[in-house]
């Protein structure tokens, strides 16, 4: 059971006393066993997960590290990888659980090494990460010396993912909340760095999604914004007219001129693109822990440059701005 006192306080402190006191009845909601059908296995799965004594934690690495093989016999560590495949599919990554290699979907440490010597330095601030998944980028964050990492991501499994890895890890000011950035109350203004990571393209309105993250941080602070792209000039934008690399909810993909406009009328500052990379089929693919189709299988067998759908393939960009 997570003690979310900290949190709270925390957020008072910042004086965002609005979601404070909104915060412990949006969690009861968001975890409601009405909301999905395995929430309570999931549940029951984390709380009778026995806690393993370890020395080890590692979070400065592109694995994320928690614990040694040589902490467990072979018959605990057998039977905790049979506990962690009943969280399939695991997306964000990589992991290194008592021994346990968790080859997670994405590369994601490929992406924190793409921005990590482009931001602020993290040490002694108050962080959200938008959209965070499973929480990995929140603990190379809470690695590069956070005051505290607040990650916010409505989808279950991804919290009950995080759940059991601060299980693990310990008590530590670090949280991903199972909600949406829409659930955070206007003008909180409470953080020092704020990441929106592969959101921005499944939001109907972009610009909405640019002021939503502006409102959430103090004067002064950074937003790292990390989205799809395509090539050209200021103003073009590419929408699909259905699915874009087999994904629905694909809406906007801006050109990265049109991207720093957008940034600019929303009232940031200090626009910089730190990072333009396409996606490869090394960074995104199926593994024993995600055994289901990514990347290659979205992507024209015959010209890789496009998707199935015949549009631009993969490409994203890292931009970093700052609000007045």
């Amino acid at each position: 059971m997570i003690d979310y006192q900290p949190l709270y306080q925390a957020l008072l402190d910042a004086k965002a006393d609005d979601w404070a006191n909104q915060l412990p009845e949006q969690l009861l909601n968001a975890l409601s066993q009405n909301r999905h059908g395995t929430l309570s296995q999931w549940q029951a799965m984390i709380a009778d997960l026995p806690t393993f004594d370890t020395s080890h934690r590692l979070l400065d690495a592109d694995t994320v590290q928690i614990g040694r093989g040589s902490d467990l016999s072979i018959n605990s560590q057998i039977l905790f990888e049979s506990q962690l495949k009943t969280l399939l599919p695991w997306r964000k990554g990589p992991y290194d659980l008592f021994g346990v290699h968790i080859d997670t979907e994405w590369r994601s440490d490929w992406k924190w090494n793409r921005l990590k010597d482009h931001i602020s330095p993290l040490q002694q601030r108050m962080v959200l990460d938008v959209g965070c998944g499973n929480g990995y980028h929140c603990w190379r964050m809470l690695g590069a010396g956070a005051r505290m990492v607040i990650g916010v991501d409505p989808l279950l499994l991804n919290v009950m993912q995080f759940q059991l890895i601060r299980k693990l890890y310990g008590e530590a000011p670090i949280y991903v909340l199972p909600v949406g950035i829409e659930d955070i109350p206007p003008e909180v203004k409470a953080f020092d760095t704020v990441f929106s990571m592969g959101v921005l393209y499944h939001r109907r309105s972009p610009i909405d999604h640019l002021l939503e993250l502006k409102a959430c941080l103090k004067p002064g602070g950074e937003l790292v914004l990390e989205t799809l792209i395509i090539d050209g000039g200021v103003g073009e934008t590419l929408l699909p007219e259905d699915r874009y690399a087999k994904m629905r909810n694909v809406w906007f993909l801006p050109s990265v001129p049109t991207l720093i406009n957008w940034l600019a009328r929303c009232g940031f500052n200090n626009i910089r693109v730190v990072d333009v990379t396409v996606t490869s089929t090394e960074e995104q693919r199926s593994t024993e822990w995600m055994p289901f189709h990514s990347l290659k299988n979205f992507l024209n067998s015959d010209n890789l440059d496009l998707t199935c759908e015949g549009l631009p393939a993969p490409k994203r960009a890292i931009v970093i701005a700052n609000v007045p």
